[in-house]
């Protein structure tokens, strides 16, 4: 198979391609007349591209990593040939020992393994190619938990209220605080509720406290990597007093109590049969307590043991025990006390079984 050679021919702007058969590929290049109009073969120069960084939207603003995190950058950017990419950090080179870059045909890559707070700062990409350059800067922001708030104290205790006051942090981790946790302990349990979260002043009142406690408080900073590692305690403790009471109580007459015997409910006059054991029944009020005596036709029946007389809570009682035909008559319960006395009345009829 013949061979067949292809002749790329400039003419202006435009490029043509032409095929030469072997015939002419046979006959000797000639340089054309002065008068000749046929077009010169040439080689075309190497095409150039100035060089471009596109910068991705995530980069365009504060770059915020916390510190022992990775900073991993990739910027990709454009160039014929091949452009030369170097990094700058605020102006200086890197440090090599702990910023690693690698550059490629289309894309530059700047890595940290454990960021710094030292690393912040603004991180310039130049993409030369001869005398064109294209640069682009990354803000780099590396933040930790802020130092804690000084000079916390207890300014004043009333009732069941507290003021606190404390100076903002020395350190406040390289970003911009959101603001203090406030915290107190009573000293019976010793655990810690958080009572202000996210409080942006540099003093407070903390009220509801209980009566009878003391209390002690502290104070967190916190920023987005969150709250302080410790936190200062105030010194003295707020005590919450109970506030003296005095009673004062109306004067009243004293009330006399005392009467003489009265009874209530007299005795009932009743029929009985013989042999089987019957109570009578009767109640009495009297203060103080009185004395009961029952009488059998005037006769004093105590101590005798066919009798049996109880008195509880002013009801006075009387057992006859298997009565006889001689045990009916009149009955009579007579209250006696210091004031006075009484009595009252009843007839037992003793019948006997048919």
């Amino acid at each position: 198979m013949e061979a067949v050679r292809v002749l790329e021919v400039a003419s202006g702007p435009t490029l043509k391609v032409k095929e030469a058969s072997p015939a002419d590929a046979e006959e000797p290049q000639t340089s054309p007349g002065p008068g000749s109009s046929s077009p010169i073969p040439q080689l075309l120069a190497p095409l150039e591209e100035h060089p471009k960084i596109w910068l991705p939207r995530a980069l365009r603003q504060t770059y915020i990593r916390k510190v022992g995190e990775t900073v991993n950058l990739l910027i990709p950017f454009q160039g014929r040939p091949t452009p030369r990419a170097t990094w700058t950090h605020n102006g200086c080179a890197l440090d090599a020992s702990h910023v690693s870059v690698r550059n490629g045909e289309q894309d530059s890559i700047l890595f940290i393994r454990e960021a710094r707070r030292a690393d912040s700062g603004h991180y310039q990409l130049s993409v030369q190619l001869g005398a064109q350059e294209a640069t682009a800067t990354v803000d780099i922001l590396v933040i930790e938990r802020p130092g804690p708030p000084q000079n916390i104290k207890l300014v004043e205790v009333w009732g069941s209220s507290a003021a606190l006051e404390w100076t903002p942090p020395e350190d406040t981790g390289n970003a911009a605080l959101l603001g203090y946790t406030v915290q107190k302990a009573d000293t019976k349990s010793g655990l810690w509720f958080t009572v202000r979260e996210r409080y942006h002043r540099t003093n407070c009142i903390i009220s509801n406290l209980i009566v009878g406690n003391s209390y002690a408080f502290r104070v967190f900073a916190e920023n987005q990597c969150g709250l302080s590692a410790t936190a200062p305690v105030t010194a003295d403790l707020a005590h919450i007093q109970k506030a003296a009471t005095v009673y004062k109580t109306k004067g009243f007459a004293q009330r006399d109590f005392s009467e003489a015997p009265k009874f209530t409910q007299p005795l009932a006059d009743c029929a009985i049969v013989t042999g089987y054991d019957t109570q009578l029944f009767c109640c009495v009020r009297a203060s103080p307590k009185p004395k009961i005596v029952w009488l059998k036709n005037k006769m004093d029946v105590c101590g005798n043991p066919k009798y049996r007389a109880l008195t509880r809570l002013g009801i006075c009682s009387l057992e006859i025990r298997k009565p006889g035909p001689f045990d009916g008559g009149i009955y009579t319960c007579k209250a006696v006390n210091p004031l006075g006395e009484a009595s009252v009345d009843c007839r037992v009829e003793v019948m006997a079984l048919p």
